[in-house]
């Protein structure tokens, strides 16, 4: 009999399975699929912060990051979530990740991990408190530093170098893809019909923390919930298959 396959993620609150986006990808595109994992939160086990990336799936003697790699990985032992999609709604899927990435990640990154209310407030105190010590001293400032950087990476070409230069950008640009993701969504209960895949798990995981976590400064999120139907998305895939996780609205 095949080992378990294990996912080692961040785990939730507010009526999330996780907080963390990219570990939300991994844990619905698994629900989608109907892969078998044993969930390992990480909260309080952390042994070693030095080159561990979360989430991981491991599985007899391979480990996996990245949801992308993981995600492909999955489909090699046939937990395929896209199995009845076209040619073109394949190459649609990668063009709304790429989307996603490089327009909405930035301003999700930043909502949590560099705007300083809301990285004192919640995200710092959150991700300390399942940390054990000494690592809850430095490892969110470490996650903090590497979020600004990745978003620097993104966003920081010239002329717009420092972070000020970029944060009206990086909102207009999140702003501008909900609108998109909205107007594709439509009325349909997932983005390629009655049926979810890889893109439905990619946009649950980067919308649900910035629709669910209970932020100070909240513009991001104000402008998500005016999107009825991206609400309705999370709500729908929370109740559909993580009811047993939910406590909170």
């Amino acid at each position: 009999m095949a080992s378990p396959m294990e996912l080692s993620c961040w785990g939730g609150d507010w009526g999330l399975p996780s907080v963390h986006p990219e570990s939300l990808v991994v844990m619905a595109y698994a629900k989608f699929a109907g892969a078998p994992l044993k969930l390992n939160v990480v909260d309080n086990m952390w042994t070693s912060p030095r080159g561990v990336v979360i989430p991981v799936l491991t599985s007899e003697n391979t480990s996996v990051t990245q949801p992308t790699k993981i995600l492909n990985f999955l489909r090699k032992k046939k937990y395929n979530a896209d199995y009845d999609l076209s040619a073109k709604e394949g190459a649609d899927t990668l063009a709304y990740i790429a989307l996603l990435e490089e327009k909405l990640l930035p301003a999700v990154l930043h909502t949590f991990w560099v705007d300083a209310d809301n990285y004192c407030t919640v995200t710092r105190p959150w991700f300390a408190s399942r940390i054990p010590f000494p690592l809850n001293l430095y490892l969110p400032g470490k996650m903090s530093r590497e979020a600004l950087n990745r978003i620097l990476v993104t966003k920081g070409e010239p002329p717009l170098y420092s972070l000020n230069d970029v944060e009206a950008q990086i909102y207009k640009d999140a702003k501008e893809c909900l609108n998109l993701l909205s107007n594709r969504l439509g009325t349909s209960q997932f983005f390629f019909g009655n049926t979810p895949t890889t893109l439905d798990a990619f946009v649950f995981g980067f919308l649900a923390p910035l629709y669910k976590v209970r932020f100070p400064k909240v513009q991001l999120q104000e402008h998500l919930k005016q999107l009825s139907n991206l609400c309705r998305f999370c709500d729908d895939i929370l109740g559909g298959y993580f009811t047993y996780n939910i406590t909170d609205g």
